[in-house]
Order: structure tokens, then sequence, then C-alpha cells
């Protein structure tokens, strides 16, 4: 399979450096470097988009994660390898990703958890670190960006 057409991204002038900065502008959100990096992973994998897949696997990897966190990812609800901020933020990804799927995707118990664990800034962070990924995976995705290729 061969990608449509370049990233979307890198068509537009000044769209990638935009994503960019908006990427690091929710790093500085007091959420661990690591959770971000958890958060797009699972929401590449409900997206399908595996470039993502691909390349947040391997940041969690170069960040100092164990085979068994990455893996687990996809199904964090049954493994115990994962801490109660973690497993919020987590929670909060498959609602935000999911938005479809359910009349009131995010509910009250999912913001109630994730307020326990991360203050308001923290949480901006997360919403607009999920929000990005999946803009990346449904840019991905529609232009099929394959993983293992050169964008």
């Amino acid at each position: 399979m061969q990608a449509r057409m370049k990233n979307p991204a890198l068509v537009l002038p000044n769209a990638h450096k935009t994503l960019l900065a908006l990427n690091e502008v929710t790093e500085s959100g007091g959420v661990p470097h690591v959770t971000h990096k958890l958060v797009h992973l699972r929401a590449s994998q409900i997206n399908g988009c595996s470039v993502c897949v691909e390349m947040h696997a391997n940041e969690l990897k170069k960040a100092g994660e164990s085979d068994a966190r990455i893996i687990a990812v996809a199904a964090w609800r049954e493994t115990p390898y994962f801490n109660d901020a973690e497993r919020a933020a987590l929670a909060l990804t498959e609602a935000v990703t999911r938005l479809a799927d359910r009349p009131e995707s995010v509910t009250d118990e999912i913001w109630a958890d994730v307020e326990r664990h991360y203050d308001e800034k923290a949480r901006a962070s997360l919403a607009l670190s999920i929000a990005q990924i999946n803009l990346w995976n449904r840019l991905n995705v529609t232009v099929r960006q394959m993983a293992g290729q050169k964008w």
C-alpha cells in the first residue's frame, strides 16, 4: 500500500511548524512526557494510524519504558502496569477519541477521575494533547501514511 499524497501538514506552508509548536505547548502543561506518549499511542491504536503507533511506541521505548508497558497500552484496564493518573488519562483518551460511540462520551465519572489526578493546567494539556493526536491520526489515515515509510 502506498500513501495517497504527502501528509497535508507538509503540503500547506507552516502547518507542520504550527502543529509542532502546539505539541511543545502541551508538553509544558505539567503532564509527564511518558503520559503524553501513552495517550498518543492509545489514540493511535484506536484510530488505526500505523505511522503514529510505530512512532509513539518507539518514543516510549526511547524514554525507557518497558516492552510490557508499551505492549499493554491496548489492554491497559486489564494490566497492572499503569498508575491511577495514567489510567485516568487513558480513559479520557478513549472517551475523546470515540466521541460518537455513546451519547455522553466524556462522562462525569471519567472527568472526575481526571480532576483527581490533574490540575487545571494539566487537564488543558491533556485535552489539547488528545485532540492533537486525533488530528494527526486522521490526517495520516486519510492519506494512508504507512509505518516505515518516509513522509
